[in-house]
Formats: C-alpha cells, structure tokens, sequence
C-alpha cells in the first residue's frame, strides 16, 4: 500500500509516520500490510493542497492507494482574522484532495473536527446529530468534509478534538511550561469536551484505511472533562506545585467563541473497526511519563 500525508510536519502527521516505521501504536501494533506500506510525507513546502492543479499533478505522479490529510488551518483565532486563509486551507484544500484522489481510485482520509457543531447540549453527539457550526474554523472545516463527500467515492472522514501530540504546540505543553513558570494558573470550566492522545487517533485511522467502511467517524478520546480538569491533572502528574484555578468563558475572552459542550460519542468507530482509544486520563497519564 502506498500512504500519502499530507501537513505531515504536524502532530498527527508526525504520530502516523512513527507508528507505521515501528509496526505499532501505543494501543496496539499494526497489521503487517500497514507496517509494509510505502510512505510519502510531505509538508505545505512540496505539496500546497490549496493549488488545484499542483495537488492533480502531484497525485497523478505518485499514485497513492491512500491520502491521509492532516494539513489544517487550525488556529482558531487566526481564522476568524483571516477567514480567506480558512476557506482555503479547510475548505478548497481537501476540496482538490477529493477530485485528485477521485481521478486515480485513491481512498482519502480527511481529518475533521468538534467545532462543526454548535457546542450547545449536555449529551455525547454522534456522527448522525446535525452540525451548526459557529466559527470560521469550524464552517470552513465542515464545507471541506462536504466537499470531500461530494466529490470522493472513497472518502472516510474524522472527526476529533483537544488533540495533543508528541511534536508542535498544544495545550498540554503549554501547562507544563506554565506550571514551571507560575504559582497560579486559571483554566475555563465552562467547556466540555475530550482530550484526544495524537498516537491513538493515528492508530484508528491506520486501521480505518484498510476498509472499505466509508463515512464520517468520531475519533476521540473515550470520557469528558472541562478544561480546567484536563489542566489541573496535566499539572498533578507534571508534578509542579502551581494552583490551578476555574474561570468562566466570561473572564476569558477569546475573538472566536468556544464550543461550551463538544463531547463526541465514537459510535461509528464501534459500529465497524472497534473503538479502542484510550480514556483520556489513562492516555495523559502515559502521554506525560513518556515526555518525562
């Protein structure tokens, strides 16, 4: 099988190459015809997925079995900012992805999120409860899965959320430097949602690929928690002595609005492949040992 990554530079791009070179996960080891596949990494400096006719030529060339997508504008803020840069990242980048992908009978992956929905409700959606998303980044990501759907005969897309990998910039690196630094930390309470470990989402999508079970999927970590539990148990297990203390949304603006409740139910993993990702405490727990 040949793998084509796209935005491989990233957390989840990162996960999937390591976890396809060593044959396992952190859950699991990987089937044998996965462990052997061909891998072609590239980063928005080879392939800009936004340039409809370099993503054609460059799939035409290469020819992938699979288009695993992880190129993403994902900085929220940044989004509503720069709204033109969304679109065309979330938007028409798996856009071309599909067709290309399309054209050569190529199956497509693309990496979706919580915020296409409104962030309004107390229980776990599932992959048929209707999205209203209310950000740029989240419209923008939701037009790419339609796209991917409308124009891609193979296409699975999945939707994750608060992930956090071994590379890059995430929100449990950056309390663990905040705990070094400070005393006091505050963290909103008020959004609900699941933390989801990079390697185990890697994992599922490795095992999704080798399917012919198409559609949208929810890949997260297994339980919920607000921010402010996430926080405080990154800095307990950290072992940093800085007080963590709750917010509201409130106190703590932000130019784009935060879902209040995004917990996601992996109904469709259960249904088809098994839902073997971690709970999100028990994925912490490993994720921070390992780091230190």
């Amino acid at each position: 099988m040949k793998i084509l990554i796209t935005g491989c530079k990233g957390q989840l791009g990162n996960e999937l190459q390591n976890i396809i070179k060593c044959g396992k996960s952190e859950i699991s080891e990987v089937s044998e015809n996965i462990r052997n596949s061909e891998v072609i990494a590239l980063d928005v400096d080879v392939l800009d997925i936004t340039n409809l006719a370099q993503v054609k030529e460059k799939l035409n060339d290469l020819k992938p079995d699979v288009v695993i997508n992880c190129a993403a504008a994902t900085n929220v803020d940044g989004c509503e900012s720069n709204e033109d840069f969304a679109f065309k990242v979330n938007s028409i980048g798996p856009r071309n992805l599909a067709m290309a992908c399309e054209k050569i009978n190529a199956k497509l992956v693309q990496v979706s999120t919580d915020y296409v929905f409104s962030g309004v409700g107390n229980k776990p959606l599932t992959e048929y409860d209707l999205t209203a998303p209310y950000s740029s980044y989240g419209k923008t990501k939701l037009l790419g899965e339609k796209y991917v759907q409308e124009f891609c005969s193979k296409s699975f897309i999945v939707r994750t959320a608060w992930l956090y990998g071994y590379v890059g910039h995430n929100f449990v690196y950056t309390m663990m430097k905040l705990g070094k630094e400070k005393d006091l930390i505050k963290v909103v309470d008020d959004q609900i949602g699941n933390p989801t470990h990079a390697n185990d989402l890697a994992y599922h999508i490795l095992k999704i690929i080798e399917t012919e079970e198409y559609g949208v999927y929810h890949c997260t970590g297994n339980g919920e928690c607000s921010w402010y539990d996430f926080a405080k148990m990154i800095i307990e297990l950290s072992g940093e002595k800085c007080e963590v203390k709750p917010c509201t949304s409130e106190e703590y603006k932000t130019p784009a609005k935060r879902p209040e409740y995004s917990s996601l139910d992996n109904m469709m993993l259960r249904c088809t492949v098994g839902d073997e990702m971690r709970d999100w405490k028990e994925a912490i727990k490993s994720f921070i040992k390992k780091v230190q």
